[in-house]
């Protein structure tokens, strides 16, 4: 009897413990050990398949179209589409009307005075002797996905943003972030700021010591392969490019040896610049130990340099396109580092751009396509003097931002001028202007007859506290610039269509081309983490990659 009942109670205590383990394993999330945000600053969608054929066989873009999931048709949902929305948006599902994010700069109403999107002059540069790194994301007014992801671990999750820009390291990392770091152009080295941390991690500061963009500068910038295959592209040195690595230079290859301990910020101009944002990912992989327990953890990626190559060269160079067929022998290397590191299968990678960019106008008009040039700050000056002459003082408009100007309210109020009057001069004169398809007061943004796309567009990008008073919309292919180099920030397609793709972790292969978002992408993630979404989301979940 008594072996009986040890049996018994054996028994029992054996199913106790067999259903805490399976009651445990049903009320554990299933995550990733790692997710990798990758944001490509400035890209637009077509160059998946514009150098498709160029693309290494075991580089990044490949794998990510052939074994991951791609989103066609992802647009941007809102204006202007910069840099600093673009990443706060992916990260936080949110627009601009409600995490804050309204520019890389924009006029303060209250301060009165520009302000930059990550300033913070109460903190301090972490790694440096200069100013660079006075940074952080308390101008950003809702929270990240990593946000969310910290909060569901109880922050033990660790999350960790990189990028040549500070605003591409600290508004995808969030405010929880453990660590952003962005490059010093001054001082050649990574920094970061006291909201982080009070000194640099050893890692970092060996990675500095190695100076990795002198010995980038040290091999200059060749194409890759010959110039008579660059068939996607204009011929070299066009005159219409601009010159960011010297007047003297014309075209490949580029001497860099002559910026090496001088001039630390023309590697951001070149292709090297992804590779020591590629090197410093790594780094913080290792080091931080990323992606090695059951705690998931996030690092949020961007490659800077193709904005600083695309502004300058523009979208049809052999500039652009062979930083793009480096950039995916870059990715190719972080997938191979990733599988040894953290595991095949084991990490979840998305890819996104955070804009694109309009054809340089020169081109355009090269090849009898429509588009060209306006100046806002002429304007700006030509409609101070005008009003000046109804007003009495050429002080009316403060400043122009984001396709937006700015009126100055203070003085307005104390010599009790007729706001609308002012109002109706700035929208008549720029109603006259060559490239401008549309200018309205925003207080009258729901009376005036706009495209409903637009419209929302433009409404998505308003937040009352840092936009302007004025809206004004350009014609297809016009940009806000000069007779060198090209831009972006409007809603055309050229500049709102980017690419979205996954791959790995649970990823499915395929794709969509219906229309999707960039407010979509942190929801999508948070459903795949299992955990809530950003509290400013307003993007919905792509069903076909989280199936």
């Amino acid at each position: 009897m008594r072996k009986f009942l040890l049996s018994v109670t054996f028994i029992s205590l054996s199913l106790a413990s067999f259903s805490q383990r399976k009651k445990s394993a049903i009320n554990t999330p299933d995550r990733p050990k790692l997710v990798v945000g990758i944001v490509v600053d400035q890209m637009r969608w077509d160059y998946l398949y514009r150098y498709y054929d160029r693309y290494a066989p075991d580089g990044g873009f490949r794998r990510f179209l052939q074994q991951g999931f791609s989103c066609e048709n992802t647009l941007i949902p809102y204006t202007p589409t910069i840099t600093a929305c673009g990443h706060t948006c992916i990260y936080t599902g949110s627009v601009p009307a409600i995490h804050g994010i309204t520019g890389n700069a924009w006029w303060d109403n209250e301060l009165m005075r520009s302000v930059y999107c990550t300033e913070d002059k109460n903190v301090r540069t972490v790694g440096s002797a200069t100013a660079a790194g006075q940074m952080s994301p308390r101008n950003m007014l809702v929270t990240t996905v990593g946000d969310e992801l910290r909060l569901a671990t109880n922050f033990r999750s660790k999350v960790i943003g990189v990028a040549i820009k500070d605003r591409g390291g600290i508004l995808p990392a969030g405010h929880s972030a453990n660590a952003a770091y962005w490059y010093d152009s001054k001082s050649g080295d990574w920094i970061s700021s006291s909201y982080y941390m009070n000194d640099l991690p050893q890692w970092v500061k060996d990675l500095n010591a190695q100076k990795l963009t002198d010995k980038y500068y040290e091999q200059g910038w060749n194409l890759l392969y010959p110039a008579d295959t660059y068939l996607q592209s204009t011929a070299d040195d066009e005159p219409y490019e601009s010159k960011p690595l010297g007047t003297d230079q014309k075209g490949f290859p580029y001497d860099l040896k002559r910026f090496a301990g001088k001039n630390y910020g023309a590697i951001a101009s070149t292709p090297y610049g992804n590779s020591i944002t590629a090197a410093m990912a790594k780094a913080a992989i290792a080091n931080e130990q990323l992606g090695t327990d059951a705690i998931t953890d996030f690092l949020a990626v961007s490659f800077s340099s193709p904005d600083y190559i695309g502004h300058a060269f523009g979208p049809n160079s052999m500039e652009a396109e062979d930083g793009f067929l480096r950039l995916d022998r870059e990715l190719g290397d972080l997938f191979q580092y990733l599988d040894q590191q953290v595991g095949k299968g084991q990490y979840l990678v998305f890819l996104s751009a955070d804009h694109g960019v309009a054809h340089i106008p020169g081109f355009l008009q090269e090849n009898k396509l429509p588009g060209g040039t306006i100046d806002d700050s002429r304007w700006m000056k030509e409609l101070n003097t005008s009003l000046q002459q109804s007003f009495g003082t050429d002080r009316l408009i403060t400043s122009t931002y984001n396709y937006q100007f700015y009126l100055n309210h203070p003085l307005m109020d104390s010599l009790k001028t007729d706001e609308k009057a002012v109002k109706k001069i700035i929208v008549n004169y720029l109603s006259k202007q060559e490239g401008v398809a549309r200018a309205f007061a925003i207080d009258k943004i729901m009376e005036v007859p706009l495209n409903g796309k637009i419209r929302d567009m433009l409404v998505n990008g308003y937040y009352p506290r840092r936009s302007g008073d004025i809206q004004f919309v350009l014609q297809p292919g016009y940009i806000d610039g000069g007779v060198t180099g090209t831009t972006h920030g409007i809603w055309n397609p050229y500049d709102a269509h980017i690419p979205l793709l996954f791959y790995g972790w649970k990823v499915p292969h395929g794709k969509t081309n219906r229309e999707t978002y960039m407010t979509d992408i942190a929801p999508t993630i948070a459903a795949l983490l299992h955990i809530q979404m950003p509290n400013g989301a307003v993007g919905h979940v792509i069903e076909e990659v989280t199936q």
